[in-house]
């Protein structure tokens, strides 16, 4: 299955485009010559990961029948200094918020999450050092 987009540059630093019927744009900060009209390219790669590994998480709990009062995912990423600047290392951290939570259907649904369906972390996998961690009921 092929998939394509297209992006067109508005002005400055700044590029537009439609996904799934959502506009997006993207441009670069002041001082890098942007209008800071969206967020930067690379910060949407660490996007890409936690929302794909977020909705298999959510549906594979779902189907575990696991109630969670709340869910987040943060990821944290190493930026190479020299050009091309580039993430070395992403660590995706895993929030569950909720009563007697079971942690062996979470560490499943993680798991399986990493190792068979998320696409995003696959393809970063190949390319860099992919780390996770669990944190049930951390503090906000």
């Amino acid at each position: 299955m092929k998939t394509s987009l297209n992006v067109n540059w508005k002005s400055g630093m700044a590029f537009e485009s439609e996904i799934n019927g959502h506009k997006i744009t993207i441009d670069a900060m002041e001082d890098n010559g942007g209008n800071d009209l969206g967020p930067r390219p690379k910060a949407l790669m660490l996007l890409s990961l936690a929302g794909c590994t977020g909705m298999d998480v959510v549906s594979i709990l779902k189907k575990m029948r696991v109630e969670l009062d709340d869910f987040a995912i943060e990821v944290e990423a190493d930026l190479t200094e020299e050009h091309p600047k580039q993430y070395n290392k992403m660590n995706v951290i895993y929030k569950f918020w909720g009563k007697d939570l079971p942690m062996d259907k979470i560490e499943k649904a993680v798991s399986l999450s990493d190792e068979r369906y998320c696409g995003v972390s696959a393809v970063y996998k190949k390319a860099m050092e992919m780390t996770h961690e669990i944190r049930v009921n951390p503090e906000r």
